[in-house]
């Protein structure tokens, strides 16, 4: 996949924010941890189910910044590793998975895709006192029970709905119908672009919710075409996504459609096919392939894992590289002391900039983008 885009980190603040060197004290750990083991990140990512292909995405783009870590010594001489566990995009399977990671003894949770998914982990981590970075999950359901120990390295719903809206008013919309798979990532999306397109005055159409899994979905392509939309925002994932806009086309659909951040995949154009998929635009945050001199860093994912980068690599390997960051400065793995050192981040380079969390533990910079399918890619939209 390709994307191209406008940023603001430089391959030089890249470089300078890899350089963690072995400044931090590491001894007399609060925890009770082994204070000269190395130091333990989890994951938990899609490795089955329906959104399986994000998996080695998250998966070597964490597993990149761990080997660049320990390649410059680790953290005070501390080598850091990495164990993943499928979530499966599954409350369950995730629950169970978070579980394995905290009876393996982690540190800090480095992962989480899907928001229904990555609800349930939240008070599995809590409870262990065990600092989350999470990388895709967005949904704002996440932030609901103000949990001190969650941070979220993706921009929120909040974010995605605000850039969704202000593009399709942009457009000249009048009437649009918003679809979601009735996931908490999905409909939170959905929900809060309806509301900020009533702000702005456009109309909502239609608003259906569809059954993920499922192959025949004319029954919301009909309501679609019923309710005269001339916008479709799908905010689910690329398996229903890509089938939609095939079955919306087939059945003579004329007006403009985007989808959001869990749909940005390559895949979604090969189910959609490339003739219906030409011109869907998509709202996504910062990439490799989307920022100035970030090709670097995609040819070093390339020669290591032979394959391009896909979405939330960057992500995944910014979470990893923000929880190394906070180890050094709290020179404890405590995960009291983490979470007060991840507070106090501040301007720590990340693709999508100057790292400085908000009081929720969200970005205070980086948002949302307008991507458009071109051929096979996913470019920015001009």
């Amino acid at each position: 996949m390709t994307f191209i885009r406008r940023g603001t980190m430089t391959a030089a603040a890249m470089a300078l924010g890899l350089t963690l060197t072995a400044c931090g004290n590491l001894t007399g750990e609060s925890s009770g941890k082994d204070s000269s083991g190395p130091i333990k990140l989890g994951m938990l990512t899609p490795l089955t189910g329906s959104s399986a292909a994000i998996g080695p995405y998250m998966k070597d783009g964490a597993q990149l910044a761990v080997d660049e870590i320990n390649a410059k010594g680790g953290i005070d001489g501390r080598k850091l590793s990495l164990t993943v566990e499928d979530e499966a995009c599954d409350p369950k399977t995730a629950a169970a998975g978070a579980a394995k990671l905290v009876s393996a003894g982690i540190d800090i949770s480095v992962g989480g895709y899907c928001s229904s998914a990555t609800l349930p982990t939240l008070s599995i981590f809590d409870k262990a006192n065990i600092p989350m970075l999470i990388p895709a999950a967005n949904s704002t359901d996440l932030l609901a029970p103000e949990q001190r120990n969650v941070f979220m390295i993706n921009g929120t719903g909040i974010q995605q709905a605000e850039a969704a809206s202000k593009f399709i008013k942009k457009q000249g919309s009048k009437r649009v119908a918003l679809l979601d798979d009735n996931t908490s990532y999905s409909t939170d999306i959905a929900n809060r672009t309806g509301d900020q397109l009533g702000l702005l005055g456009v109309k909502i159409a239609d608003h259906q919710s569809v059954t993920a899994g499922e192959s025949d979905y004319s029954g919301a392509v009909n309501a679609v075409l019923d309710s005269k939309a001339d916008f479709v925002y799908w905010t689910g994932y690329y398996q229903e996504g890509g089938l939609l806009i095939k079955q919306l086309k087939a059945a003579g659909y004329k007006g403009r459609i985007m989808i959001a951040d869990g749909s940005v995949d390559a895949k979604l154009v090969k189910i959609a096919g490339r003739k219906n998929a030409q011109g869907v635009f998509a709202t996504m945050t910062q990439t490799p392939q989307t920022i100035p001199d970030g090709q670097a860093w995609v040819d070093k994912y390339k020669k290591k894992f032979g394959s391009e980068p896909g979405p939330y690599s960057t992500q995944s390997y910014d979470a990893v590289r923000v929880a190394a960051e906070a180890v050094r400065k709290a020179g404890s793995t405590d995960g009291d002391d983490v979470i007060r050192a991840l507070e106090k981040i501040d301007g720590f380079e990340i693709f999508s900039g100057p790292l400085k969390f908000t009081i929720q533990h969200t970005l205070s910079v980086g948002g949302f983008d307008i991507l458009v399918v071109k051929d096979d890619n996913f470019v920015l939209d001009k």
